[in-house]
């Protein structure tokens, strides 16, 4: 098991049923990702989002498609040129 980490940018976010906001983070290159699930309670008390974090290696899924690589891909670009990794956003 590598206990290496891939810097990973916000790409998504999407306010879902019964009050959870779904994140999805990145790699820069757009392959991989990571979802997540938060209670948008938690997120308005204190629990930042920031424009990217660190995911271990092996907490990455393969994106599935073409175009959503390539979708994720330039919303890093996008957000990496607006914010800094330790923003919140």
């Amino acid at each position: 098991m590598s206990d290496s980490t891939v810097q990973c940018w916000l790409v998504e976010r999407e306010l879902g049923d019964r009050d959870f906001v779904t994140l999805v983070y990145a790699t820069p290159d757009g392959s991989r990702y990571q979802q997540r699930q938060r209670s948008s309670t938690a997120l308005r008390t204190g629990t930042q989002v920031t424009a990217a974090v660190e995911i271990p290696e092996n907490g990455l899924e393969p994106v599935p498609d073409e175009e959503t690589r390539e979708r994720y891909a330039t919303e890093v670009d996008r957000t990496a040129e607006r914010y800094d990794p330790d923003d919140p956003i």
